[in-house]
């Protein structure tokens, strides 16, 4: 096994190490989930953790870390006799982000069950980081279904494992700490929620520390165990200064002045629920016991609710996390100062490894105490400003309309760019899905063969069985009763007959946005409507778990401004300073969309493309290419309808007389049209259900 880089050891950072400890003092606080950018020693820390927990008592033999003193009456190993009890140090369980469902949670072998009835049970990864931690990595990345189990067990507290009527619980409570990269998607609410601290960690920009960093690491990996020796006194203090704050723990008083802070606050700041006052509340009690305290005072409701609120505050993905400090202090200052009894400050191991220690860079040691802000706690995101009501419009005449169009057509000749106005604010829109049945990634889009979802029939398993028709497998095994020999009550079953159910759910697919960012599209004051048109279409597909692409075209070229990625709120970012002006190369989009998409199906030859074309379907430049604008633009299209790629057209032309273009466009792309207005899911028009696919060899594939 190698050597884990030592926890004292890591340069900076003292907000991610101060949260993890607070949990090793608290695991009731509720884990952690470290956001950042890449290579901020997010993993490395997480896994140095594991070494300053205290050893663990289990019951000798159980799977499944029975306490000596209460062991599960369920536990599948049990039950147990009163005897000696086994240490062991604690576990830290890793799950990675493609693991199985029968790899989480256990695996119950179907055919003994059948034929011999019993339970031949195989742990997994909830068995075994139960008093311990389980760690994931990436955790934005992690399935659904996964999310789904992982929910369940932590709010009960135990894992369950059923199969057809056979079922098997265990016991599984463990402090979950997950890190992720928000570039590359956002979680979802109900497991942000289950996290009780969060902390956004950066690299640092300061010199001296960044030579710190590569020194110490450097020397970590020529010679592992000797950089681990030379930390092992730090290390030893901190791991005695915990386990005394465990011990101190119970003593600590949580009195009714903290309580109405932390009532007060979470109050003050909108959260949702009650949980963020009770991870509050005991992450106030694990800061007094870690600074050697047995008064809860207000700089630690303070740095509680700097760990605890953030991620809680978020209404939507476009939210940046952080908290308004100014307004955090106006709060606790209206409450009286704390007076609380006269108590000498913790030395020794209390002290922690703060007074430096080898290769000492001046910040390698958590934090004494409650009372410093998080890092990456910014200002609170400003609230929208509210927009003003548009002047109503006159309806102009034809022969006005006409000649506003073509000083629209001469403002979009020109190389003049306009500055990015502000999107309008979002709406519920209708769903827009993909015909056919496909086998991507689960999601909440289009129709799918997926794990989880109504059963639709049975087939022979491929690979190991995991859910298991019941009615398809007796039918299967009936007619072989008495060649197998059967003589009693049972039915004799061989591994032949089993049959997997197949089910029916919904898949995420690839949203790719095609932006017209014309200089007809500024004109009448569209821009700031088509905004925030596209940026409900992406809430949608972040509640949609899709993943989403952006592209841009005017002038004379288009641009993918963003890459397909799981990232709506980078997506949102890029819009929010999309500029406009110029010309409008409609067929270099579509041409930019075909590229992009063709690349990505060799990626992920699963994930079905949905194609958004927000656009007034005006062609005013052809690009490099030459030739009529618009019989390119129809050419185009047709190739995408061509590829089987499904299509939807979102029309912005407005005004009383309309030339009906992206309507032509909808057609040449084979899918439908729909205005702005009959975008919004409350519109009086009909649900827009399906977008028609239209290329036959798609049909007869899906």
């Amino acid at each position: 096994m190698s050597t884990p880089y030592p926890f004292t050891a890591l340069v900076g950072q003292t907000d991610l190490r101060l949260a993890l400890l607070l949990n090793a003092v608290s695991p009731a606080v509720g884990g952690v989930l470290v956001r950042g950018e890449k290579g901020t020693a997010k993993s490395t820390a997480v896994r140095a953790l594991s070494t300053l927990l205290p050893q663990v008592d289990v019951v000798p033999g159980c799977r499944f870390s029975c306490a000596p003193t209460a062991p599960d009456p369920a536990c599948p190993d049990g039950p147990h006799e009163p005897g000696p009890a086994a240490a062991r140090p604690a576990r830290m369980v890793e799950l990675p982000v493609g693991a199985s469902e029968d790899r989480l949670v256990g695996a119950l072998d179907i055919e003994r069950a059948l034929a011999e009835g019993v339970k031949a049970f195989e742990p997994g990864l909830l068995a075994d980081a139960h008093r311990g931690i389980l760690y994931v990595d990436e955790v934005n990345l992690l399935h659904d279904h996964l999310i789904d189990l992982l929910l369940d067990a932590a709010a009960m507290g135990a894992s369950y494992v059923e199969r057809e009527g056979v079922s098997v619980r265990h016991a599984a409570r463990f402090l979950l700490v997950g890190t992720m990269n928000p570039e590359e998607g956002e979680l979802r609410p109900q497991l942000l929620d289950r996290f009780g601290l969060t902390v956004e960690v950066a690299a640092s920009r300061e010199p001296l520390q960044r030579v710190e960093v590569v020194r110490r690491r450097l020397a970590y990996e020529d010679d592992p165990a000797g950089f681990a020796g030379r930390w092992s006194g730090d290390e030893e203090e901190v791991r005695a200064r915990v386990v005394a704050a465990r011990a101190l723990l119970p003593q600590v008083r949580l009195g009714d002045t903290s309580l109405l802070q932390i009532a007060a606050t979470c109050a003050g700041f909108e959260v949702d629920g009650m949980r963020a006052d009770i991870v509050m509340a005991r992450t106030a009690t694990a800061l007094a016991a870690w600074a050697g305290r047995t008064e809860v005072r207000k700089e630690d409701v303070r740095q509680a609710a700097l760990l605890a609120l953030p991620h809680r505050r978020r209404r939507n993905p476009f939210d940046a996390p952080g908290l308004d400090e100014e307004k955090l202090d106006r709060i606790l200052d209206g409450f009286p100062d704390d007076e609380p009894e006269p108590e000498p400050e913790p030395e020794g191991p209390g002290e922690g490894p703060e007074d430096g220690g080898p290769d000492d860079g001046g910040s390698d040691g958590p934090d004494g105490g409650g009372g410093v802000p998080p890092q990456g706690s910014g200002p609170e995101a400003p609230e929208a400003e509210p927009q003003a009501p548009e002047a109503p419009e006159t309806q102009p005449s034809a022969q006005e309309n006409a000649r506003e169009d073509s000083r629209e057509d001469e403002a979009a000749a020109g190389p003049a760019e306009q500055a990015a106005v502000r999107a309008a604010e979002p709406f519920r829109t209708k769903m827009l899905s993909v015909p056919g049945l496909g086998e991507g990634a689960s999601g909440r889009r289009s129709r799918a063969r997926t794990a989880h979802g109504r059963t639709t029939g049975a087939q022979r398993p491929r690979g190991q069985l995991t859910k298991l028709h019941l009615a398809a497998t007796v039918h299967a095994a009936a007619p072989h009763q008495k060649a197998r020999g059967r003589t009693g009550r049972g039915l004799v079953v061989r591994k032949d007959d089993l049959r997997q159910a197949t089910r029916e759910g919904r898949e995420g697919n690839l949203v790719l946005f095609l932006v017209d960012a014309s200089g007809s599209m500024a004109a009448r004051q569209r821009m700031s409507a088509v905004k925030g048109a596209v940026l409900s279409l992406l809430l949608d597909a972040y509640q949609r778990r899709d993943k989403v692409g952006l592209i841009t075209f005017r002038g004379s070229s288009a641009e993918l401004a963003l890459p397909p990625t799981s990232s709506v709120d980078a997506a949102a970012t890029r819009l929010e300073n999309l500029p406009t002006g110029g010309r409008t190369p409609l067929a270099a989009g579509l041409l930019k969309a075909h590229e992009v998409l063709r690349i990505e199906r060799l990626r992920d030859p699963s994930r079905r493309p949905l194609l958004v074309v927000v656009t007034d379907g005006r062609a005013t430049s052809a690009g490099a290419v030459g030739g009529d604008p618009r019989e390119l633009s129809a050419r185009s299209a047709r190739l995408l309808a061509a590829g089987g790629v499904a299509s939807v057209v979102v029309d912005c032309e407005s005004g009383p007389v309309r030339l009906g273009l992206a309507g032509a466009l909808a057609a040449d792309l084979g899918g439908p049209a729909v205005t702005l207005d009959g975008l919004r899911a409350d519109s009086l028009a009909g649900l827009v259900k399906n977008v028609r696919t239209p290329s036959p060899t798609l049909r007869r594939a899906a």
